[in-house]
């Protein structure tokens, strides 16, 4: 099979390659150091399998991810991210997302989800998959988060991690109009007035990096 590892830390995709050459199944292993060549390899070449990291510079993991279901809807993508399942991990695999797997975790564990994505099955941990029974079950309310749209997210995101306006655009491709129309949107939403009420909030949720 042919994996392409999309992560912007160089050390990190050297090890991950050594791990992967190393099975007999494994014919090649791409690395794509940002969203954007990510997204330029995985148009211009076969894959089986993407491993996509969440924050990269161009274009983050969930605008790669989003693209990647329009465009190749049967290619699946598994998440090997640093951010704790409870931050993201619902949200890809809504966006489509083939498993949701932390970086902390031991490579057996990540042959073995690798495994189960190839073979058209979901992949999350067992802590995860009991958290969501649980929410179900319970019919618990949505975090104010969870309430919004995956672009208010991204910009939600990126306010409370101190980015102006201009900033967050030139980052999201976005003028700077349709920027503050999503800050707006997210405010009323999350019924707060302030980048410092938002802040406050992705602290205590730990939403930031």
């Amino acid at each position: 099979m042919r994996i392409l590892i999309a992560d912007d830390h160089p050390i990190f995709r050297a090890g991950l390659k050594e791990i992967l050459i190393k099975q007999p199944d494994v014919e090649s292993v791409g690395e794509a150091a940002d969203g954007l060549m990510a997204l330029a390899l995985a148009r211009k070449e076969r894959w089986d399998l993407i491993l996509l990291d969440i924050t990269m510079p161009g274009k983050d993991g969930l605008e790669v991810l989003q693209e990647l279901r329009r465009e190749r809807p049967r290619l699946p993508v598994l998440i090997l991210s640093a951010h704790p399942e409870d931050q993201m991990a619902l949200r890809l695999l809504k966006a489509g997302a083939a498993g949701y797997l932390t970086k902390d975790k031991a490579p057996e564990v990540l042959l073995i989800a690798i495994k189960k994505v190839l073979h058209g099955e979901k992949y999350i941990s067992e802590a995860l998959a009991q958290k969501t029974a649980l929410y179900v079950i319970s019919e618990a309310p949505e975090l104010l988060h969870e309430t919004l749209s995956d672009r208010e997210y991204q910009v939600l995101r990126m306010i409370a991690s101190g980015k102006t306006i201009k900033e967050i655009g030139d980052a999201l491709f976005l003028s700077a109009r349709t920027v503050s129309t999503y800050r707006s949107r997210l405010l009323e939403k999350m019924n707060m007035k302030s980048n410092t009420e938002l802040l406050r909030y992705a602290v205590e949720h730990k939403l930031l990096d």
